[in-house]
């Protein structure tokens, strides 16, 4: 029984949803893509942000993962400044997890901690100020 499935988002276009209860802690789905190194990430960075995307996440100072390129559900996976999960690095994978108890039917969001760099206002609740 699948436990998500992307639909149309009230957020960015494209979202993730719970089809049924998740409890706290729980992987999700792990957010893949190429894995591309520091250089290159920022350069993709740059033209996705360009176009108010954010596609390129981070593993360490090395590498990135671009979910533009083999990339899945996961890269759907909006922001929000008060999430219900979290982004756990493992290795170098990226899984997203509840960070709480979620409901069917909830969006799924996580914190994509830019802390501004990338300039493009959140859209997470209609009174939302942050810039992403």
């Amino acid at each position: 029984m699948k436990l998500i499935e992307k639909r149309t988002s009230p957020i960015s276009g494209a979202g993730v949803f719970a089809v049924r209860a998740i409890p706290k802690d729980t992987f999700i789905v792990e957010y893949k893509g190429e894995k591309i190194g520091a250089r290159e990430a920022a350069r993709r960075d740059a033209r996705y942000i360009a176009r108010g995307r954010i596609w390129v996440f981070t593993i360490n100072a090395r590498y990135a993962r671009d979910a533009a390129f083999g990339g899945n559900t996961g890269r759907y996976v909006n922001h929000s400044c008060r999430p219900n999960c979290y982004s756990d690095i493992v290795g170098d994978r990226i899984w997203i997890r509840a960070l709480r108890d979620i409901r069917p039917g909830e969006e799924l969001t996580y914190d994509y901690c830019t802390d501004g760099a990338a300039g493009i206002r959140c859209r997470c609740r209609r009174i939302c100020r942050a810039i992403l």
